[in-house]
């Protein structure tokens, strides 16, 4: 889901033609960085995603998409999975709406499952720390919503330390951008005023505390965010239908601005709260104004190359697709076009320091709990097992030996 939608119109555009470099010296009185200035803080470049969205939908039923998927009973046998392909960096979730059971209450038994998998599996964990789904005693649109979120993220990280000596890897909100948008139109149930832009800012605001927080708890902590990479063209040339698809399209650029303080500095946000910039890109990231989307190949469909440029010139931050992938057959076809445009974008200097497969196995849709075909596993199997879908296996063997050979 990649929905974004500017809330005042008024953030600064770049464009992604010239060279990074001559383009960040235009901008900073530093000298551009190149990739491997930046130190990673990814264990493997290829890294695998596990779907834990657990919200209610707009029809108020819950979904919890890490029960669904079984990945809540074979965590163990997922992570080594993915360890065994060289995928050994994982997202993945905490369920609030399951560990907080009272106000203040919490049962962290499911997570710690988690966490001691991921230690005997050998992989790196950024842990999803909101991932939508809140407990129902928290209202999300109400004032005491970030004193609930602050709380509850601060003692996450407490545990994972004494359960394994070490900070942890956080996302601390997923995808302010699309939840902001989605609670505004009612894809989930609404909350608060019905103010355009109001819960984005709520969103932002939580964040920022629930990151110093965290910082106060754990100063070791390091902050990993996800928000949608999208292209917006005008349906027509004229003026006025530029400017709202533009407007639109500078919508994906509020959330970051906010949260680095260079828009609404009163939020609270400020340049340490990111440390590295989340980009999520589907084959659907890219549609017309008010209309369908942008088939790829057609001239207005933007070069993904063009658009992580962009992302480094305006923050110059390390930076990962933080999600991507394609359903069926289109999965090693879409790999291989993300691939070499990440490529391309490193080439100008883009500091891309990964690449998400999200989300990794077969999932049930949240509409209609359809099957979706996704990923490099399927659903699991009566023994406990999963499928590897060998095409895009073989893909992704393929794409991490041009990445280690240095091919652009």
């Amino acid at each position: 889901m990649v929905e974004v939608e500017t809330s005042n119109g008024r953030s600064p555009s770049g464009s992604a033609g010239a060279s990074l470099g001559r383009r960040v010296a235009r901008m900073s009185n530093e000298p551009a960085r190149l990739p491997g200035e930046y130190p990673s803080e990814f264990a493997s470049f290829f890294m695998a995603g596990f779907e834990c969205s657990s919200h209610r939908r707009g029809d108020g039923v819950r979904l919890d998409l890490i029960r669904a998927t079984a990945h809540d009973k074979h965590a163990l046998g997922d992570y080594r999975s993915c360890a065994a392909l060289g995928l050994r960096t994982i997202r993945d979730g905490l369920r609030w709406h399951l560990i907080e059971t009272a106000p203040g209450v919490f049962d962290w038994s499911g997570w710690i499952s988690m966490i001691e998998a991921a230690h005997a599996a050998g992989v790196q964990v950024v842990w999803d720390m909101f991932h939508y789904g809140s407990p129902d005693h928290v209202d999300q649109g109400a004032p005491d919503f970030t004193e609930a979120y602050v709380r509850f993220a601060a003692e996450a990280v407490r545990v994972h330390r004494s359960v394994t000596g070490v900070a942890p890897l956080v996302c601390p909100i997923n995808e302010i951008s699309f939840f902001a948008w989605a609670i505004e139109v009612g894809y989930f149930p609404r909350v608060g005023p019905k103010k355009r832009g109001w819960f984005k800012r709520q969103l932002v605001r939580a964040a920022v505390a629930g990151v110093k927080a965290m910082r106060d708890a754990e100063p070791d902590c390091r902050f990993v965010w996800a928000e949608p990479l999208i292209h917006v063209a005008p349906r027509d040339r004229s003026r006025a239908e530029q400017r709202r698809a533009e407007n639109v399209r500078q919508g994906q650029f509020e959330a970051y601005d906010m949260l680095t303080g260079r828009a609404e500095p009163e939020l609270g946000g400020s340049e340490d709260c990111v440390d590295v910039i989340g980009l999520n890109f589907y084959p659907h990231n890219q549609w017309y104004f008010q209309g369908p989307t942008i088939p790829m190949g057609h001239h207005e469909y933007r070069a993904l190359s063009e658009m992580l440029v962009e992302v480094a010139e305006r923050y110059r931050k390390p930076m990962f697709i933080a999600e991507t992938g394609a359903e069926g057959s289109g999965r090693p076809a879409w790999l291989h076009y993300v691939c070499d445009e990440v490529r391309g974008a490193m080439s100008l200097g883009a500091p891309v320091q990964g690449i998400c497969l999200y989300p990794v196995t077969a999932y049930p849709g949240w509409d209609n709990l359809r099957h979706a075909e996704v990923g490099l596993f399927s659903t699991i199997h009566a023994d406990g097992s999963r499928s590897l879908r060998q095409p895009v296996a073989d893909e992704l063997d393929r794409q991490r030996r041009l990445f280690a050979a240095g091919v652009s």
